[in-house]
């Protein structure tokens, strides 16, 4: 329940996140501007970033013991392989370009936030959660469908258990 809780939090809070990075990019309002960055700034470290870390960490217990085990099932490796990686790239993200436009948007003066002179870093804001809304899609439909079946650590596991009950 808690992996669930924590994963669909995530989800969910990157979408906000995403929405503010959107509104941002695109607004001409110089308040709405810097609202959005500074929001997004306070959603990444209070939300997605503890849910991202929650996801982690209760997917990492839960498949150590639950049915499912850690090495069993290539769905279960991909998963793990895929909340790592994002993880480590949302907090490269956020040191990288969330942080830097929060403080700039913080001491800009309202004609610097209505012509979006911050170069790159509007739309970077945008790509990013979109790759990252893209890589949680693709965890929650692996934790749905369950593909591919079992690992070569899992197989002997099976073939042990059809040998007991034969």
């Amino acid at each position: 329940m808690a992996h669930v809780t924590s994963s669909v939090g995530w989800l969910g809070a990157v979408l906000a996140y995403l929405a503010l990075a959107i509104d941002g990019r695109t607004s001409t309002d110089p308040q709405l501007v810097r609202a959005a960055y500074l929001s997004m700034e306070r959603v990444a470290w209070l939300v997605i970033v503890p849910c991202s870390l929650g996801s982690l960490v209760t997917g990492l217990a839960h498949s150590l013991f639950a049915e499912w085990g850690l090495l069993k099932h290539y769905w279960v490796l991909t998963k793990l392989v895929l909340v790592l990686v994002g993880t480590a790239i949302l907090l490269v993200h956020l040191r990288t370009a969330v942080d830097p436009m929060a403080r700039a948007v913080a001491t800009s003066g309202d004609a610097a936030l209505s012509s979006h002179a911050f170069g790159a870093l509007p739309t970077q804001l945008i790509v990013h959660p979109a790759g990252g809304l893209l890589v949680l899609l693709v965890a929650t439909a692996l934790s749905v469908w369950k593909p591919w079946g079992r690992t070569g650590y899992g197989k002997p596991e099976r073939r042990a258990a059809r040998g007991a009950t034969e």
